[in-house]
């Protein structure tokens, strides 16, 4: 553990004179030092933009953002670097898919199923399509444990459900979606389904192939990388049936001012000067969580999460929202009688750092009828100490506001 957070600069803070405490990493994780160094070295050595030029430096760019590629191919186990698509983040991936499919594949009255665990990112692009094609959108309820209820939503397919876009894991609850049986259920009616993995990826084994998921979307500042950065998965048969979200430089065969002829494979859907020090830094990021293994960080978050709801559940007046026994690292409470926000700014005081709000899923507290909770989320470079401090600095805020 303390190689591991050694190589995390900011660890060595402090926050009002305390140790930091950083717990708010299901909205952004902090960056090791081989990714810091990778963007330095990028452009100390080798800055140029790929795919233009003959000359050396370009030619390097080039080949180090097309290995970023294929990195992210073999991370998630896709069929071919050419679905690997390169994108600002999860939310820009998923524009991509809704105005690329939308214009080419839903007609008015068309349904598409979301879930009530949704990030903003994965509604409002769907309520822009609707505004401009007319669709609909449907949305799966939850259970008394706030789980996806799947029964409730085989009876909400019917012949214009067109697409299923679901989260894997709730940013907001950690719970961890049986996307799996959603995929199955949606591609027995022939239904494509896009997959919001940013809170997934990060922290257990993702294999396109084996969910066989359409599309599948994550964010590089999620996982070790630099913000500006993210990935949109794309299936080879949509990749060769969509056309691009946005023209530019970079995607074509040939112009004229009457006609373009785009290339194949993912070059089509990044258009312009992409972020290509972005791309090559979350390649290091990828590097960073093979050598320490996808499976042993699960584990590891898997503990503090177990340890720190342990500790909450013997805390009077906290009140801990969602039960799963798939769970990916984030815990969402409050204390009965107190605002989330008086909460985190004393923790903050004592120099930790958590979220608090509505982790922009006002569906879901708007089901839940709150305004928002407080949120605890784990990284690799979490450890038992953090864990405690945060519990012994929030029993010093409840004694403060009760």
């Amino acid at each position: 553990m303390e190689s591991v957070r050694s190589q995390f600069p900011i660890l060595r803070r402090e926050i009002n004179k305390r140790k930091l405490v950083y717990l708010d990493n299901a909205a952004t994780v902090q960056k090791p030092e081989v990714v810091l160094k990778t963007i330095q070295e990028y452009y100390e050595l080798h800055n140029a933009n790929v795919h233009r030029g003959v000359h050396t430096l370009s030619q390097e760019a080039s080949a180090l953002y097309e290995q970023a590629r294929e990195k992210v191919k073999s991370f998630i186990n896709a069929e071919s670097e050419q679905e690997i698509i390169f994108t600002k983040g999860t939310t820009d991936s998923i524009n991509t898919v809704a105005f690329c499919l939308g214009e080419a594949y839903f007609e008015p009255g068309d349904e598409v199923i979301l879930s009530m665990h949704e990030h903003h990112s994965n509604i409002v692009p769907w309520q822009m399509l609707a505004q401009r094609k007319g669709i609909k959108i449907q949305v799966i309820p939850l259970d008394s444990s706030l789980n996806l209820d799947l029964e409730a939503f085989e009876k909400l397919i019917h012949p214009k459900t067109k697409l299923v876009a679901v989260t894997h894991v709730s940013n907001t609850l950690g719970i961890q979606n049986p996307i799996e049986k959603i995929i199955s259920i949606a591609h027995q009616n022939s239904i494509p389904v896009l997959v919001d993995a940013a809170q997934s990826v990060p922290h257990t084994s993702v294999d396109v192939q084996l969910l066989d998921a359409d599309f599948l979307v994550f964010s590089g500042h999620k996982m070790y990388a630099p913000t500006g950065i993210g990935v949109l998965y794309m299936k080879h048969q949509w990749i060769n049936q969509l056309s691009p979200y946005q023209g530019g430089g970079g995607i074509i065969k040939t112009v004229s001012f009457e006609n373009t002829e785009y290339v194949e494979g993912a070059l089509k859907f990044e258009a312009g000067t992409p972020n290509i020090e972005g791309a090559i830094a979350l390649g290091a990021a990828i590097d960073f969580i093979k050598e320490i293994g996808i499976d042993a960080i699960h584990a590891h978050e898997k503990f503090l999460h177990d340890y720190v709801i342990d500790k909450l559940s013997d805390i009077k007046n906290v009140e801990i929202y969602g039960s799963s026994e798939r769970k990916a690292g984030a815990i969402s409470f409050n204390v009965k009688g107190v605002h989330p926000f008086d909460v985190g700014t004393l923790l903050d005081k004592m120099g930790v750092c958590v979220r608090t709000g509505h982790h922009c899923t006002q569906p879901l507290m708007a089901h839940l009828d709150i305004q928002g909770t407080i949120r605890v989320s784990f990284a690799v470079y979490n450890n038992v100490e953090d864990a405690d401090i945060f519990i012994n600095s929030l029993n010093k805020a409840i004694e403060m506001l009760c």
